[in-house]
């Protein structure tokens, strides 16, 4: 006979519950309740009941935790987290991830308020503060916030909306797992690289968040790929489409001119911090902050 585990009032959250359940050898699904809005999880008969039930505890207690979705994954289903059947993204929600990703959100509300002057006509006031500069001037003026402050210009919407959903999705899932020193980390090490070694070589015009979120997928890349036991992954498909943006970026077929050196920069720059943390820490999975 079937067992009810846990009632949950969120419906993806209640199918990401169900399959990690489920990959934990412990075939679950999801049933209507008969209180509207309500979803309870219901484990299979001859289940470990106990088992079962500290996952549930587990979830409830860090339900964005990355190893849930990777389940889901596994499992050839995708499952949107949503706060609320409708989908909606209210004010409340917005705050909510904020508060599990701090890091992730500030450099997303910096981005957003660059473009937002930018687009009110105030581009030049800005990009005059927060440019790079030439190698040779910058060892002059001693500016060496412009090594980082590039990250922050973007120059249509097309090229906004891209990089911050990236980052929004790939930084939020290192600053919940490792915490928010390591994010800051794998940021500004990622940002220097790439924007120092584009700069050497096309110069200081370009902007953009692009090598700092090359960077974070080959952090989340290689963690997956190193220590998949961590609950950091990232489905190959998006591995694969990004690899493929890059390569068409140095084959200059694209409608923009890509900043090619800074994502490629930035790439390995994300997968050596990887290594380094996987390789130096041997098996045990770091502590979160």
């Amino acid at each position: 006979m079937s067992t009810p585990l846990i009632a949950i009032t969120n419906e993806s959250y209640a199918h990401l519950l169900a399959n990690y359940l489920t990959s934990q050898q412990l075939p679950s699904q999801v049933a209507d309740s008969e209180k509207e809005g309500e979803y309870i999880i219901v484990l299979a008969d001859g289940g470990d009941i106990s088992r079962a039930t500290a996952i549930c505890e587990e979830f409830i207690r860090q339900p964005g935790h990355p190893k849930y979705q990777q389940a889901a994954w596994e499992n050839g289903e995708h499952v949107a987290l949503h706060p609320s059947k409708s989908g909606n993204l209210g004010i409340g929600n917005l705050l909510s991830w904020a508060k599990t990703a701090p890091f992730a959100a500030s450099v997303l509300f910096i981005c957003t308020l660059v473009y937002a002057l930018s687009w009110l006509g105030f581009f030049g006031t800005v990009s005059q503060y927060l440019k790079m500069q030439p190698v040779g001037q910058l060892l002059q003026t001693h500016e060496y916030w412009r090594l980082i402050t590039p990250a922050f210009i973007h120059f249509s919407a097309l090229h906004f909306i891209f990089n911050l959903l990236w980052w929004s999705m790939l930084g939020a899932q290192i600053e919940r797992t490792f915490g928010f020193s390591m994010l800051l980390l794998v940021f500004v090490v990622s940002a220097i690289a790439s924007n120092l070694a584009q700069a050497v070589v096309s110069g200081p015009a370009f902007g953009g968040l692009s090598g700092v979120v090359y960077a974070v997928l080959g952090f989340v890349w290689w963690i997956g790929w190193l220590r998949p036991s961590w609950g950091l992954s990232i489905p190959k498909a998006i591995v694969g489409f990004m690899l493929v943006w890059l390569v068409l970026g140095y084959a200059d077929v694209l409608w923009v001119n890509m900043a090619n050196t800074a994502h490629t920069v930035g790439l390995i720059s994300g997968c050596l911090m990887a290594a380094l943390l996987a390789l130096g820490s041997g098996r045990r999975k770091p502590a979160q902050l």
